[in-house]
Formats: structure tokens, C-alpha cells, sequence
């Protein structure tokens, strides 16, 4: 899953006032993808190219203990808790961030072909949603585009930056999707990963920082 990742984001954002910007729930939501290709550009954890992997995605992800199994997403998620608790002074907006660290494995074992871990050792969970393509596109463009409705909806503000945000995740969602695939894993790949999620989260900074949530009566207040 990819811009999938980020329907939690655009819910928690617009659930409270106290809840951390878009931008910070962004990064939040693909935080252990971050880690996972930081790790990989240094050989920590693998990757290689199979298109025999999955059925949309020819990628083996054979190697991710520290991000990609549920006790590393876990300690990931409190790191964010503790961080965005700290820096907003604000226990519930931790909460909600790690919360969203949280998601990305429970996102990920419902797409993915067996490759998640427990705790980094087998056995090897998911669902396998990739070898069923009519059943994956679906069912990730109706969750990040409810998410983003919900947000929208809950939210007041000019309406350019997230129409710009919306068209640029579903570019390279369908880059992802249908674009050439990659040869072969290496250094390439993984910068062009992290240089996407870096242009996701500043566009998502930049709507947050241009919406407020609506109150009773049809005010607004600025999200924490």
C-alpha cells in the first residue's frame, strides 16, 4: 500500500483541535517506510526485485525486522508518541501520531503477500490483496479518497492546496501502480522513494497550515 497510508492521516488530523498537523501526521503515516529505506540504503534491511513477487507489486520484501514487523512499527509508533507529545506539549497529539504509526503495518498485512513479521523472526503474515489487483486499486483509492473527503468536510480553508495534494498522490499512486518497474533494487530506488514521501509531506504541511476545523455552528479554529 501506498497513498493508502495516508487515510489515517487526513483522520486523525480532523478529528480534534489538539491533533498535530497534516504535515506531522504525513510523516507519521509512512514513518516506517522512511526507516525502512534509510535502513535499506545502508544494507540493513533488503529488498529485491521479483516480478514474480506479487501480482502489482514485484517487489520481495524480504528483509525489514526493524520497521516492517508489528513490535518494530511498535517501538517506531512510541518514538513518534514521545516526539510529538513533547514538541506540542500535548499527550492526545502523540497519541494520535503514533497511532497512525501504528496503521501502516495493520494497512500493510492486509495487502501484502506473506512477508510482515511479528517480531522480525517467522512466521510471515499478510493477506495478499497485491495478487488481486481489482480487489487492491479499489480498495486503496476508496480509502485515501473517504479519508480525504472526511478531512475536507471537518475542515475549513482554500480549497487550491488540497485539490494540488489529491492530484499529486494520485500520480504517483498510478506511477506506482502502472509506470515501468524498477530493474533492480539499489540506491536509485530508495532516494526516489524517500524523495516522493518528502514531496507528499510538504505539500500536506502546506495544507495543513491553510485549513482549520470547523466548529459547531460553522466557525473555525486553527489545527494544533
Amino acid at each position: 500500500m501506498f497513498i493508502g497510508h495516508f487515510a489515517p492521516a487526513f483522520i486523525a488530523a480532523a478529528v480534534s483541535p489538539q491533533s498535530p498537523r497534516l504535515g506531522t501526521l504525513f510523516v507519521a503515516a509512512q514513518l516506517v517506510d522512511w526507516g525502512f529505506f534509510a535502513l535499506a540504503l545502508i544494507g540493513v534491511e533488503k529488498l529485491r526485485v521479483d516480478p514474480e513477487a506479487s501480482a502489482l507489486v514485484p517487489l520481495d520484501l524480504y528483509h525489514m525486522p526493524y520497521t516492517h514487523s508489528l513490535i518494530g512499527a511498535g517501538i517506531w509508533a512510541l518514538a513518534c508518541l514521545a516526539v510529538v507529545a513533547i514538541l506540542h506539549r500535548n499527550v492526545f497529539a502523540g497519541l494520535m501520531a503514533g497511532l497512525v504509526v501504528v496503521s501502516h503495518w495493520l494497512l500493510d498485512w492486509v495487502v501484502h503477500v506473506p512477508d510482515l513479521t511479528l517480531n522480525g523472526q517467522p512466521p510471515k503474515f499478510g493477506l495478499g490483496l497485491w495478487d488481486y489487483p481489482w480487489v487492491a486499486i479499489p480498495l486503496e483509492l476508496a480509502l485515501t479518497l473517504g479519508a480525504f473527503v472526511f478531512y475536507l468536510r471537518r475542515t475549513r480553508g482554500p480549497a487550491g492546496p488540497p485539490a494540488v495534494l489529491l492530484g499529486v498522490l494520485l500520480l504517483l499512486q498510478a506511477v506506482n501502480w502502472f509506470g515501468p518497474h524498477p530493474e533492480a533494487a539499489g540506491p536509485f530506488l530508495y532516494v526516489q522513494a524517500l524523495i516522493a514521501f518528502a514531496i507528499l509531506t510538504a505539500l500536506a504541511a502546506w495544507v495543513g497550515e491553510n485549513r482549520w476545523l470547523k466548529k459547531r455552528g460553522d466557525l473555525a479554529f486553527a489545527l494544533q
